[in-house]
């Protein structure tokens, strides 16, 4: 049995704060809160733990060149970020999101280490995310065209010199799987992993990646098995203008029409959805996963998000592997994408407290962890413990907390992090993990990988410039 002091707790957006209350819990869930019999030294917000609903458990690319470049280039150096050892690096990932308050996370898994049979690489993942003592969602990423442009790529690989054509075409994905063979290969996984702590989702890269009949495959076994989907969904401009070339129907009518949206579905991004398409989103059910920090770093524009809200639309929250300062701080990418869609101003999209509220709500139904997530008895032991005297450093007077919270929390004012009643951070460390160590042992597999990218990296400079010139002169994706 466990327990924990609040000042202040927040049990969800309709019960709101209760103040000077003792909660407790036993066997991974909430048994009670009550009021506190006697004050505490030292004043502490709980809230529930954050959800992180858009992620890919991969080291901060900056660290690999990929800075100032759209999507379109930046995912190119995506060999780079190989793992070099997929247990390590999802254990790396994990830990950073624990210690800023984050207990369930999505792992949309897009660059598999290629050192071993997937379903051993997701078991190492699942491993990782156990010891660690994180949820996630695990959604193994597919993609079957478009490996380098969308749209034919020999023009731009007949004009490379051939030996930066050579490395170029070797750090192209493998033949892609059939659509049956993917399926099969997540029921595998499934089977290998899944579980209370991990729910395995079919994991489309997004449509500009992804046939037809690949699309068509994963949401007939969605609707026949219930699994849900992760998949990406507009977040860049050449996205939208390719969608528009592909799907002359509509894109989002297209995914409605062959049963592909439902209330199983998660979009990650959605930045240059249309009002129609988030109308369409709403009445299917599925969730948006806003990514705002990312969508700044990659130059893909600010999403709809207040209009998708307020159209009916289920939104939760992504720190997509990078957030504002590469440090996984999924409590100040909550206050970032709640402040930039919060209105201007007399005129309010939601308080605090709700925000809250469906950020970790629609976060957990994404991710298939169980409960609303609320601060309840019934509801699992998922919070954090916010260290209220720093947070509140003036102490001038009497202050909203959660209002605080969103003016001034990041990861630093979290001083514990529970999930399933096991504590999994305290004092900014996750508890299972030596993390520590374990990045001082990853920089080290990668200063040491870095040395075979040779070829890749002097093809580089050339390759990004015929990339760019094939999106702003050949495709008609220019402005």
């Amino acid at each position: 049995m466990g327990h924990v002091h609040a000042t202040s707790l927040f049990c969800g957006p309709e019960q709101g704060l209760k103040h000077d209350a003792v909660l407790t819990h036993e066997g991974g869930v909430i048994v009670s809160i009550e009021a506190a019999a006697k004050p505490e030294p030292g004043r502490r917000l709980v809230i529930p733990a954050l959800v992180n609903a858009h992620d890919h458990a991969r080291p901060a690319a900056s660290s690999f060149g990929s800075l100032n470049m759209p999507l379109e280039t930046w995912i190119l150096r995506s060999p780079l970020i190989t793992p070099p050892d997929p247990y390590l690096t999802a254990a790396i990932s994990f830990g950073r999101n624990v210690r800023a308050g984050t207990g369930t996370m999505m792992v949309h898994y897009t660059k598999p280490s290629g050192r071993m049979g997937m379903a051993d690489e997701a078991r190492a993942i699942a491993r990782a995310a156990g010891d660690v003592g994180i949820r996630i969602a695990f959604a193994l990423a597919v993609r079957d065209q478009n490996p380098l442009v969308y749209g034919d790529a020999a023009e731009i690989l007949a004009g490379l010199p051939p030996v930066h054509r050579a490395v170029i075409e070797q750090g192209l994905p493998p033949s892609p799987p059939s659509p049956q063979a993917y399926l099969d290969l997540i029921e595998e996984i499934a089977t290998a992993i899944a579980g209370p702590m991990v729910d395995v989702q079919l994991g489309p890269a997004g449509v500009q990646w992804c046939s037809r009949p690949l699309l068509e495959a994963i949401a007939a076994h969605s609707a026949r098995t219930g699994r849900r989907i992760h998949m990406h969904l507009l977040e860049t401009v050449y996205q939208r203008r390719w969608a528009d070339q592909a799907f002359p129907e509509g894109v989002v009518h297209y995914l409605r029409d062959i049963g592909f949206l439902s209330e199983r579905v998660t979009l990650a991004h959605c930045i240059h959805a249309r009002p129609g398409e988030l109308d369409m989103i709403a009445r299917s059910g599925a969730r948006i996963v806003t990514n705002f920090s990312s969508n700044l770093h990659l130059h893909s524009g600010l999403a709809p998000i207040s209009d998708a809200h307020r159209r009916g639309c289920a939104i939760a929250v992504g720190v997509d592997g990078v957030a504002l300062d590469e440090d996984d701080d999924a409590l100040r990418e909550m206050r970032l994408v709640q402040m930039a869609h919060d209105g201007i101003g007399f005129e309010r999209t939601w308080s605090r407290a709700e925000f809250l509220g469906l950020a970790i709500r629609n976060g957990r139904r994404a991710t298939g962890a169980p409960g609303a997530g609320w601060l309840q008895p019934g509801e699992p032991a998922d919070y954090a413990v916010i260290d209220y005297d720093r947070l509140d450093r003036d102490a001038i007077m009497p202050v909203d907390p959660l209002d605080l919270l969103f003016a001034r929390g990041n990861a630093s004012h979290v001083t514990e992090v529970v999930v399933a009643g096991r504590i999994v951070a305290r004092a900014g460390l996750p508890t299972g993990i030596d993390l520590p160590a374990m990045e001082a042992d990853l920089r080290a597999a990668y200063r040491k990988a870095i040395d075979a990218q040779s070829g890749f990296l002097s093809a580089w400079t050339v390759l990004e410039g015929a990339v760019s010139r094939w999106y702003t002169e050949t495709c008609g994706c220019g402005a």
